[in-house]
């Protein structure tokens, strides 16, 4: 194997591709990439056995067809050190990759290809197109809300809902979830649900951007692929049944209030200073007018601040985990936030005034 590239045409998918790459490996060939010369394509491939991903790019000069696979990492670091626009040369020598650039030179250990692991091709299902900004925005807007090592496996990922016209994002924790929903020309023979692990969401929404040329999605019975452009990205399925989510929204909450979503985001940021920083707890307290946001902590430090907000209810005070009220401002684009109440023991909902396309429950906490 030897080819020549730009910095730049070689950088942007290694970046991307050494994200999947874990530092810390069982298998030493998983903390490297598997790099493909065919014709002047060039491949690069990155897997942890759950999460793989393909980019592609294309070489300046190919002298020679072939595979290597090198440290992630570290060819990624010596990229990123050398001068933009310069010209890099990679070659496999006598069993090691070296890299020249200019008056650089660098030798890299390589590994055997048959070693490297590519996720088995699955017979995919059904195959749908979704803009690329839509499916990012699901993403971002939801999550925050996915577990992260919890012993429910299936909660550490998120639920990707198609129904025909219809594709929702759900994440939940156990404490709080978040859902998001838009109409879609997406025509489903039967409604499919995937709960995609947390890394593979993450790494998904890396590669996505807010314009609508379309993603392709293949859905397998184990697997989900996408396609966006020069690259490809496959991520195992978790195997559970995600919680009926349907049944913790709660419906029929009478009390509403409005408030300004920044202004309440700064004092929720503000008092959660000399919050308990165990169990993270503000209390709250809803009168006509006036919301009252209180905090303390087993130093006996207190802090309190009032925000104007549209309400005229009956006063009610209750306990939430800060973080979670605080996670929700960060994700809403409305500048007020609405927030439905049926009483102290219940769960919040939080939403755009008049409903969203998202909405965010977050339940009590007794303080």
């Amino acid at each position: 194997m030897k080819f020549s590239i730009s910095r730049e045409a070689l950088l942007r998918p290694l970046t991307l591709v050494a994200g999947v790459v874990e530092r810390r490996q069982t298998l030493p060939v998983l903390s490297n990439v598997l790099i493909e010369v065919d014709g002047d394509q060039v491949a690069l491939t990155g897997t942890d056995l759950e999460v793989e991903l393909i980019g592609r790019t294309v070489a300046s000069a190919v002298e020679q067809q072939g595979a290597a696979t090198v440290p992630a990492r570290k060819l990624m670091d010596i990229c990123k050190s050398l001068p933009e626009q310069s010209d890099i040369q990679l070659s496999v020598e006598e069993g090691r990759a070296v890299l020249r650039s200019g008056r650089s030179r660098f030798t890299l250990s390589t590994l055997p290809v048959a070693e490297f692991p590519n996720i088995e091709e699955t017979d995919g299902s059904q195959e749908l197109s979704i803009p690329r900004g839509t499916l990012k925005h699901l993403i971002e807007t939801t999550a925050f809300a996915m577990a992260q090592q919890d012993v429910r496996y299936y909660l550490n990922g998120m639920l990707l809902e198609m129904q025909s016209h219809l594709l929702r994002a759900v994440a939940t924790d156990g404490h709080r979830l978040a859902m998001c929903s838009r109409e879609l020309e997406v025509n489903v023979a039967e409604p499919q649900k995937l709960i995609v692990p947390r890394k593979g969401i993450l790494e998904l929404s890396r590669l996505l951007d807010d314009s609508d040329e379309p993603v392709s999605l293949t859905l397998g019975a184990t697997h989900v692929r996408a396609h966006t452009g020069d690259f490809t990205f496959t991520s195992k399925l978790i195997d559970g049944k995600f919680p009926d989510y349907e049944r913790v929204v709660p419906r029929g909450g009478d009390k509403v209030m409005l408030a300004e979503r920044a202004e309440l985001r700064q004092v929720l940021s503000r008092t959660a200073i000399l919050s308990n920083e165990k169990y993270r707890g503000v209390r709250l307290y809803l009168e006509p007018g006036n919301l009252k946001v209180m905090a303390n902590n087993p130093e006996q430090e207190e802090a309190e601040e009032s925000v104007a907000v549209e309400y005229d209810g009956p006063a009610m005070e209750m306990g939430f985990n800060v973080g979670y009220l605080i996670d929700v401002m960060g994700v809403l684009n409305e500048d007020r936030v609405q927030m439905t109440l049926a009483d102290p023991n219940s769960s919040a909902l939080l939403e755009e005034p008049g409903g969203g396309d998202a909405l965010y429950v977050v339940m009590p906490m007794r303080l």
